[in-house]
């Protein structure tokens, strides 16, 4: 009996990328990103999780209209796009696992954070792949792929996300991730 061939392209939309810590300079050295699409076709579309800009919703926008979205921190969410803000609302849905809600309105990301669970953030830019570019970067190792754990909306979406989730996925990943940015100025 023959075994069903295995899915030759599965989609990792949904998936977390690491950067890999051989990966340095800006936009992704030590990037987090949510794949929120991915296939051989189309190519993949993600946002970088933990790059805050230091700025605010009230600090980029200052229409009166945008006042109960103020305090949403902007992050930068990659190299594409970067004269862009938009906003993305993430919530856990059990069995669906992390559903996001990409480039929504103003108006849908006030009714958005509005509901428990939920988290809005607003994004500058966005981190893109042509066909088949994403593929060849996870072959030459640019990046570590897992899935989204249930404790990500709980984590800061900070610089220190990387290191955090990281570590959590197996004792070789901590290793990674305890590993000095430097190894030669030790």
């Amino acid at each position: 009996m023959k075994l069903p061939d295995a899915e030759p392209n599965p989609s990792l939309a949904g998936s977390l990328l690491f950067a890999s810590p051989a990966l340095r300079g800006a936009p992704f050295e030590r990037s987090v990103i949510l794949l929120s699409q991915h296939s051989a076709e189309d190519g993949a579309f993600g946002l970088i999780l933990n790059q805050p800009t230091g700025q605010s919703v009230g600090d980029v926008l200052q229409d009166p209209a945008f006042r109960p979205l103020r305090h949403i921190s902007v992050h930068q969410a990659g190299p594409v796009a970067e004269d862009q803000l938009f906003f993305a609302a993430l919530w856990w849905d059990g069995p669906q696992g992390l559903r996001l809600a990409q480039q929504i309105s103003a108006e849908e990301a006030m009714v958005q954070q509005k509901k428990s669970g939920t988290l809005v953030r607003a994004f500058i830019g966005y981190s893109g792949w042509s066909p088949g570019q994403l593929e060849e970067e996870i072959e030459q190792n640019t990046w570590i792929v897992a899935p989204t754990p249930p404790q990500l909306l709980g984590l800061s979406h900070e610089r220190s996300l990387w290191y955090e989730a990281l570590r959590s996925i197996s004792p070789f990943h901590r290793l990674l991730a305890e590993a000095p940015v430097n190894p030669s100025a030790n």
